[in-house]
This record gives C-alpha cells, sequence and structure tokens, in this order.
C-alpha cells in the first residue's frame, strides 16, 4: 500500500502489532491529532466508533465507521474479504428479492416481456441454491485474494474518502471497460464448443429471471466476472488514484445492472427509455429467447456497431440492406 500523507497519521497501540503497511496499525486520522487513550476499549466494534469519534469529530459518520471497522478486526486482509462478500451478498440478493415478490404476485404481469414464462417458486429456489453454491466455492475464494491484489496495485483503503465527482467519473470508465471486455468475451461463448462446454448453463431459463443474473458455470463466473474487478484495478496500475469505496460503489450498482437486465420485465420507466444507449431488460431479454446476438451487458454500442443487435429495428435494416443489395446485383 503506498505511504499515507503525515497528516493523516495515526498509531493505534496495541500488544500484538501489525506489519508496518496495515490500516488497523497506522490509520489516517486528522493533523496532529492525538486520541484521549492510544489504547482502544478491547471486545467490541463501538467501542472503538466511539473512542474514535471523541477527537475526530471532522470526520463523517461513515469514515468514523470505516475506521473503525478496520481497528477492530486488526487484520486488513480479513476485514477487506469480510466487508466485500457481505457487501456482495447483501445487494445481490438484495436487489433480487422485489423480483421474486413481483414474479410471485403477478400484478406487473403486463409488463413482463415473455408473460408465459414466470418461473415458479420452485425455480426461484432452486436456482439461487446454485447460486450460493458458487459464491461460496468461486466467487469468495476470489474476494479473499482481492485485498493482496489490490494492495500491490495502489488502491487506497484509507480516509478521507474520495469526493463524489471522481467516484462519478471513474465509475462511469469502468462500465465502459466493463461492457468492452464483457461484450466480447460472451460473443466468444457462444462460438459453438465453448457454448456446450460452458455458456450452455447460463441458458438453461429462456425466459431470465432476477436471481439468474449469477446462474452460470464456475469458468462463466470467472471469466466475465474478471471484467467487473480488472477495470477498476487497471484504472488503479495506471493511475494510481482509486479508493476501494469507489470499487464498492460499483460493484453495487454492476450487481444492480446485471440483475435487472435479467429480470424480465419492461417497464414505461425502464432507464433505457431516458438513455438511448442503455442495454437494459428488453435487450438481454430477447438474447436469452433467441440464443444470438445481443451480447452486451450495459450498452447497445458494440451490438450496433458490429451489428449483432437483435431487435425489430435491426432486423428491420438488415431486411432493407438484402434487398438493396439484391437491387444493385
Amino acid at each position: 500500500m503506498p505511504p499515507r500523507p503525515a497528516f493523516l497519521r495515526y498509531t493505534f497501540k496495541k500488544t500484538n502489532p501489525k506489519p508496518a503497511g496495515s490500516i488497523s496499525r497506522a490509520l489516517m486520522l486528522n493533523p496532529g491529532t492525538t486520541m484521549n487513550s492510544t489504547v482502544l476499549p478491547p471486545g467490541t466494534y463501538w467501542g472503538q466508533y466511539q473512542d474514535i469519534t471523541k477527537s475526530n469529530t471532522h470526520l463523517s459518520v461513515a469514515e468514523r465507521l470505516w475506521v473503525a471497522w478496520y481497528a477492530w478486526v486488526q487484520n486488513d486482509v480479513l476485514a477487506t474479504g469480510i466487508m466485500s462478500f457481505v457487501i456482495h451478498e447483501l445487494f445481490y440478493f438484495g436487489r433480487s428479492l422485489p423480483w421474486i415478490f413481483i414474479d410471485s404476485l403477478g400484478s406487473f404481469n403486463r409488463y413482463k416481456i415473455q408473460s408465459s414464462k414466470v418461473p415458479s417458486l420452485r425455480e426461484q429456489w432452486d436456482c439461487a441454491k446454485f447460486v450460493l453454491l458458487s459464491h461460496f466455492t468461486v466467487e469468495l475464494p476470489q474476494i479473499w485474494l482481492f485485498h493482496p491484489m489490490a494492495q500491490f496495485f495502489g488502491l487506497s483503503t484509507s480516509i478521507p474518502f474520495p469526493s463524489p465527482w471522481t467516484m462519478t467519473y471513474q465509475i462511469a470508465i469502468f462500465f465502459v471497460m466493463e461492457d468492452t471486455w464483457h461484450y466480447f468475451c460472451h460473443r466468444a461463448l457462444h462460438w459453438g464448443p465453448l457454448y456446450k462446454a460452458i455458456h450452455k448453463v447460463h441458458h438453461q431459463y429462456s425466459a431470465p429471471f432476477g436471481l439468474a443474473a449469477e446462474y452460470a458455470s464456475p469458468i462463466e463466473v470467472m471469466i466475465l466476472g474478471f471484467g467487473t474487478v480488472s477495470s477498476p484495478i487497471l484504472w488503479c496500475a495506471f493511475t494510481g488514484n482509486l479508493h476501494i469505496l469507489t470499487m464498492y460503489i460499483w460493484i453495487v450498482l454492476r450487481l444492480f445492472q446485471a440483475v435487472d437486465a435479467h429480470s424480465g420485465y419492461e417497464f414505461p420507466w425502464s432507464l433505457h427509455h431516458f438513455l438511448p444507449f442503455w442495454a437494459g431488460a428488453d435487450h438481454h431479454d430477447l438474447h436469452h429467447e433467441k440464443f444470438i446476438g445481443n451480447y452486451s451487458s450495459s450498452f447497445r454500442w458494440w451490438d450496433y456497431l458490429l451489428d449483432t443487435d437483435y431487435t425489430p429495428d435491426a432486423l428491420k435494416r438488415r431486411r432493407e440492406k438484402k434487398v438493396k443489395a439484391k437491387k444493385t446485383q
């Protein structure tokens, strides 16, 4: 981890000190600040939080909670690993839950793209079990290795947090980078041998639903998930400017995008009606129904530029092109 500025230096005294680069041993707080007691109350997270709050009122509540977490756990890899996995599970299943209720109640069935294919609770439960198994056996080990990799490339875990503008433009760049990776890898996975060996699992549901966003073979999870993780890491490697909080917000937004794209519902207020280049559920639902085209994750431009979009307008455009070509012969 790159050295932190002196004006944020603060040292906790512990009987078993951590390595010099550990945030849990040398957290950065305030210029010249000295805590009332350099020995923090043992045993409780809130004890850490209250002691940090006493002499660091300039920090936001979120920053105090953040510092207290690392101080309490006293192990950076463990603290980051637990937080990363909990965030992933909480927001993935939390975002899927409303779609489960919508499918079960049937009150929004008029907005269902494939209205005759509503998943049963049994299908949802079987999917959830498969996804949970994948999360614990495939994704958890990768998440656990994330902190050492992030430290190697200079990802910051210190305070203060980056500005909203910094996080916004970086996340926008990550969306573009991931979408590019996803398009070409996803398109490759539809090549015969790769489809049968890897991608066929994800297409078990021809009418997707929210929970099925990460219903995939372990190899596919690693291939497509690499784009989500490597985009910010690559940015950090080249710029040296990225905070792990930005990474977390990016992953949450990417999870929301993936779950919503698999929801199977097209609403008048869906985002692509306001941002025409946004993909959305109607774009990806057609991919599951027809097993062809619409390979992008977030945006429509790669499918449009490389003529792989599968929409009524695209089909009409291709027919007109064929007719024009025949006339010129």
